[in-house]
């Protein structure tokens, strides 16, 4: 079979139409079969077509997140050969993520041949130019797709942190859910907590990652239309949240959070997020004993989580439990400077504008120093007429002859 190149000058890039949505599976099958040993790439198209209807219902709830979630599409001849998900990371939208590239196998095996990413890297770019209130571009990458790594690379992404994915097995967590974690001050989430799961947010992680995720307070706050869109999307996903945090009275600061997301069909794994402070990780076998204890109201099923490269003590504590890894992904981030347009440009610039303020507003009020040029305006012309006439000699002009040969008596013997 004989594929031609495709022509970059006549892709389309446009918004997702619902009526794309057939197209939109069979790309994703495409990379399906593709990637089948990326298990965060396969959990995320075993979807299917969930995520559109998920989507669909969801665009209906008026709600800040759901504005900001964004599918563009390339399409070529009437056929969608890429697919490029993006959505806002923080609340005051400075910081977008990258969240999925799908594209056409068979563009993608011409790309490698003619050393182009002519659909990626025009979805990419389409994003970065279009959404302008975006200041910094973040994604999360398999270290083996090599075809996404040159993508990114290739649109100035640059890797920031290495993330590793972990899975506890079911019979590792009925051993764990035996020993009784010692929490005193473990504490519900609520919005009043938010100033304190901000402290903690910043103080586990780098100055780098803290620039570039660029959270606030009301990251850590939810308001009445998102909670709602997150009870409908927990009836349609089958799961539960279950979050908590370790409060420490002493400093009045939260040391540790964490946050479930389980299942209730076990139709998939459970899901953790595990936020620590570095100079407590001797709480790390406390918050797994207690989230192994929650898990047991639940199907079986393994309980996933992430770890960072910064992380060292809680890969270690994994590793020394029994954890298995099953992914290893790179965290990467791109700034974007957008050139702001001149409103007036300076070569029409005219000299007279310039100087236009510098002029006084109103006649100046004479002072002492331009009343004393005044008073002495008369005698200017005496002395100017002295040095013109240098013949004519003052009146004091004899005594000063008679002073002069009375201190030298013998100028005249000499004379």
């Amino acid at each position: 079979m004989t594929v031609s190149i495709a022509d970059p000058a006549k892709i389309t890039i446009r918004p997702l139409h619902y009526r794309d949505f057939e197209a939109v599976d069979a790309l994703q099958a495409a990379n399906l079969e593709n990637f089948k040993g990326f298990l965060t790439r396969e959990r995320e198209l075993s979807k299917g077509r969930s995520w559109q209807n998920i989507r669909k219902f969801l665009s209906l709830i008026p709600s800040p997140y759901g504005k900001g979630l964004r599918i563009y599409v390339a399409e070529q001849e009437q056929q969608i050969i890429g697919l490029i998900q993006v959505s806002p990371f923080n609340n005051t939208r400075s910081t977008w993520r990258i969240e999925r590239v799908l594209l056409n196998p068979d563009a993608v095996q011409i790309e490698l041949l003619t050393g182009q990413k002519t659909v990626g890297s025009q979805l990419v770019r389409h994003c970065l130019g279009t959404i302008w209130e975006a200041r910094t571009w973040i994604l999360e990458a398999n270290v083996n797709d090599k075809t996404h790594l040159a993508l990114y690379r290739e649109n100035g992404f640059q890797p920031i942190a290495q993330m590793t994915y972990w899975a506890i097995a079911p019979e590792l967590l009925d051993q764990l859910a035996e020993q009784e974690p010692e929490l005193p001050n473990l504490l519900p989430v609520s919005n009043a907590d938010a100033q304190l799961l901000y402290q903690l947010d910043c103080i586990s992680m780098p100055p780098l990652l803290r620039q570039v995720f660029d959270r606030h307070v009301r990251d850590f706050k939810t308001n009445l239309l998102q909670t709602t869109a997150a009870k409908l999307k927990q009836w349609l996903e089958q799961s539960s949240i279950v979050s908590g945090y370790v409060f420490e009275p002493q400093r009045k600061a939260a040391i540790a959070y964490f946050k479930l997301e389980l299942c209730k069909n076990g139709s998939r794994p459970h899901r953790a997020e595990l936020t620590v402070n570095p100079a407590y990780t001797w709480l790390y076998p406390q918050l797994i004993a207690q989230m192994a204890q929650v898990v047991q109201e639940f199907p079986a099923q393994s309980l996933e989580l992430a770890s960072a490269d910064y992380q060292s003590e809680r890969e270690e504590y994994l590793e020394q439990i029994g954890a298995s890894r099953l992914e290893h992904t790179l965290l990467m981030s791109r700034s974007v400077w957008h050139k702001i347009k001149e409103t007036k440009p300076l070569e029409g610039l005219q000299l007279s504008e310039v100087l236009q303020g510098l002029k006084p507003a109103r006649t100046p009020v004479p002072s002492r120093i331009s009343w004393l040029k005044s008073v002495s305006q008369p005698y200017q012309p005496n002395i100017k007429n002295q040095d013109k006439y240098p013949g004519i000699e003052s009146p004091s002009s004899e005594d000063q002859k008679s002073s002069d040969s009375s201190q030298h008596p013998d100028n005249g013997h000499h004379a």
